[in-house]
């Protein structure tokens, strides 16, 4: 009897990473600028934290990768309907390449705590701190500001829309989850 190989790339899986990057770049455009600050207040986070449920770490990043690299190439999807290499390199670039961070240890937890809640918020957290580290240190650099100004700048405002958007994947991912395991 021959054993059955299994293809690490299932169709269901290809869809999936496929979906969640299309509803990334769907949905992350919507942003509510900041008169105080270059950061917008932007949806992509909570799409991350939804896709680190359905996706897992491994294809949570490659979606990510799919977004970066769709915006990167000038497809008008990151915050503001922008695309372009710019984005990545401007004032909130450290965002962006937090987000892989964000994704990989968010996913990680999640897998590793079968999805229970309370560590999975704790990898939203510590994704989130590393988002907000890389974000800024780069927003210093490119605004000429100390960290710390970054930090005021880039992290303080968003931290009660963050903590909305945990709670929100929190409820609403492992239910996402458990109906796609169904299909």
């Amino acid at each position: 009897m021959k054993k059955q190989v299994t293809s690490i790339l299932s169709t269901k899986q290809l869809t999936l990473t496929a979906l969640m990057t299309s509803i990334l770049c769907i949905v992350a455009p919507f942003s509510l600028p900041l008169p105080f600050s270059p950061v917008p207040i932007s949806f992509a986070t909570f799409i991350l934290y939804v896709s680190a449920y359905v996706l897992g770490p491994k294809f949570g990043v490659v979606s990510c990768i799919l977004y970066l690299l769709l915006g990167f190439v000038g497809l008008p999807v990151f915050s503001g309907f922008i695309g372009g290499v710019g984005r990545l390199f401007g004032p909130t670039g450290g965002y962006m390449i937090g987000y892989l961070f964000l994704v990989l240890i968010s996913g990680f937890v999640i897998e590793m705590s079968d999805g229970r809640r309370l560590p999975s918020a704790f990898g939203f957290i510590l994704g989130t701190a590393i988002t907000y580290a890389f974000g800024s240190a780069w927003l210093a650099v490119q605004m000429d500001l100390t960290f710390m100004q970054g930090v005021a700048a880039g992290v303080l405002p968003y931290l009660p829309g963050d903590t909305i958007k945990i709670i929100a994947a929190l409820i609403i991912g492992p239910v996402l989850k458990n109906r796609l395991r169904r299909i």
